[in-house]
């Protein structure tokens, strides 16, 4: 037989070239049979297996640096098969937030226990997180079985250490918040196979994938000094209060920062799975409310803006104010004519609403749009809710929202609001995203500038002698302003004097120029129990005391205060509205 009889031209040519080598050797042993030389024979022989053995080696070589190059095995650090390369989250001072970290998951092969009774004591001893109903469970199985994923090194060593035969880990990538429960709603989670579910976690998902390939972290707004003084104050009031739930929020007025978010109750992003649906929920964005006196900055922001009102215009107070069918009432009333400064210092619900009567239905609704408190808060957050808003605006829905009531809107919304008064009139975007230090965005110009320091100087003198006094923090020229909403109760199918959202904005340094760093702080309680209910009451005081607490890591400098009164305020001139009559009772602070 001859390497002809195998038909060569029906092999390719690699495989011809590999039968002719095969028939060179088989002819060598021939020859040396033929020739009696036994020792040639042992030669070729040793020859072959050495072939052999070198072509395996080269083989199985070749495969692994393919593995280890082309498809990510044996690089360090890598991800558990199908999770994504995650960057590090951290503050806007490089504090970690979230970070990927080797985890394991731990199986059981059953062929290879040799006592179920000493295994299944054994880890549940090793591993309190595991129920009897698992290992039970697993040791059932007739095959592998997996038994508990997410173990740390320490744990998987202390299983390890055990010396239980059919323990099997394998490696897997796990996201970890080294913080626990703090700014959870804010940063979020990641499901087990690395999907982001909420919070930056998922508003952020392409800057953290493309962050994570190149090695680099991502840096979010908040600072986690601010926000651990935010939470305890918050949980603090809380727990005074046991309201159904509460929000925090500290920004940067200028730079439209969230510098800490807090929503109660919350809950541990490394245990989500355990949390129900009211600890994940982000009140702060997710939520809505009728914010109450809250909504009167906006008025009369909207009244100075339009020069159809100055500080001095006055409004007939002492009698409600009748709309149609409904009779506004204020909450602790005057019963007098009062400024417009006086309405914003005594909460004045039938001043506030002959104001936006003078403005005008159609010019009011323009501004609110402007403002922004007819949308989501334009905020990266996904879970930023869509208000209520009236479906007409007309002279009674007009009366109502000018303080606070018949539209719904999320604390994140507010506060985007409350900035654009504030900062020097722009209307700013909220950000999650840490921002360059001189960073000023630009946004449309809703207001005057001096309309802003003319709210800065109403809301300061609503803190030194208007429903605001328990939010002062002293030498921080805190400003602000309460706010009382009455929630609507199916039960009694109108508003509830009882269930009640107490709520206070705050602003501060009040003092120096349009274009200072300023910062906002809301708190907010959604039906607090107790004998009073109100903002300036419930809510007041934990911002003050956050402020005092946070002034420090804003390098906001305390000032001496000698003065007693507020300052005068600055306004253009115009006519003081001629007073109107009606509605319904509404809280007023």
């Amino acid at each position: 037989m001859s390497i002809s009889d195998l038909a060569p031209h029906r092999y390719p040519l690699f495989w011809r070239w590999i039968i002719e080598r095969v028939w060179r050797v088989e002819h060598a042993f021939e020859r040396a049979h033929a020739d009696g030389r036994a020792e040639n024979d042992t030669r070729i022989r040793i020859f072959a297996v050495l072939f052999a053995f070198t072509v395996g080696f080269c083989v199985m070589a070749g495969g692994a640096v393919w593995s280890a190059t082309m498809t990510g095995a044996g690089r360090g650090g890598g991800t558990a098969a199908g999770a994504p390369e995650r960057a590090d989250l951290v503050d806007r001072e490089g504090r970690l937030l979230a970070v990927n970290l080797v985890h394991y998951s731990l199986s059981l092969d059953t062929k290879e226990v040799w006592s179920r009774h000493e295994t299944r004591k054994a880890l549940l001893a090793a591993l309190p997180q595991l129920t009897p109903k698992q290992v039970d469970r697993a040791l059932a199985a007739k095959k592998r079985a997996f038994l508990i994923g997410g173990l740390t090194p320490a744990e998987k060593a202390r299983v390890h250490d055990l010396g239980l035969p059919g323990i099997i880990f394998e490696e897997e990538e796990r996201r970890v918040y080294p913080l626990g429960p703090l700014a959870a709603h804010l940063i979020g989670y990641t499901e087990k196979g690395g999907k982001s579910l909420a919070g930056a976690e998922l508003a952020l998902q392409e800057d953290i994938l493309k962050a994570g390939a190149e090695g680099k972290p991502v840096a979010l707004s908040i600072d986690v000094r601010v926000q651990a003084a935010l939470e305890e104050e918050l949980a603090a009031a809380a727990t005074q209060y046991n309201p159904n739930g509460a929000v925090g929020i500290v920004t940067n007025i200028q730079t439209g920062e969230i510098i800490a978010m807090a929503s109660w109750p919350d809950f541990d992003p490394n245990f989500q799975q355990r949390a129900t649906l009211d600890q994940k929920l982000n009140r702060a964005a997710a939520a809505v409310y009728e914010m109450g006196s809250t909504f009167k900055a906006f008025t009369v922001a909207i009244g100075l803006d339009t020069k159809v009102a100055t500080p001095d215009s006055t409004y007939d107070a002492r009698q409600p104010l009748k709309i149609g069918y409904r009779t506004i009432h204020d909450f602790h009333g005057a019963n007098r004519i009062l400024t417009l400064r006086e309405v914003f210092y005594h909460s004045s619900n039938i001043g506030t609403a002959l104001l936006a009567h003078a403005i005008g239905n159609d010019r009011l609704a323009q501004y609110f749009a402007a403002l922004g408190l007819t949308k989501r808060a334009d905020v990266e957050l996904r879970e930023s809710a869509r208000p209520l808003t009236p479906k007409k605006w007309d002279d009674d829905d007009i009366a109502s929202v000018s303080f606070g009531h018949g539209i719904n809107v999320s604390p994140l919304t507010l506060v985007q609001a409350m900035g654009a008064i504030l900062n020097g009139g722009r209307m700013v975007p909220l950000t999650i995203r840490a921002m360059p230090a001189g960073y000023r965005p630009k946004g449309p110009q809703v207001m005057s500038e001096t309309t802003a320091l003319s709210m800065l100087q109403l809301m300061r003198g609503n803190v030194v002698e208007g429903t605001g006094r328990k939010a002062e923090a002293p030498g921080l020229m805190v400003g602000g302003k309460t706010g009382t909403g009455e929630k609507y109760d199916p039960a009694i199918r109108g508003y509830s004097s009882y269930k009640q959202v107490g709520s206070f904005a705050a602003v501060f340094p009040t003092d120096g120029p349009v274009g200072s760093d300023r910062y906002f702080v809301l708190v907010l309680l959604d039906e607090p129990k107790g004998g009073v209910r109100t903002g300036g009451w419930v809510a007041a005081p934990a911002v003050g005391r956050t402020i005092d607490r946070i002034a420090p890591f804003l390098r906001v400098h305390r000032r001496q205060m000698p003065v007693l009164r507020p300052p005068t305020l600055i306004a253009a001139r115009a006519t003081a509205p001629v007073a109107a009559t009606g509605a319904q009772p509404e809280a007023g602070l």
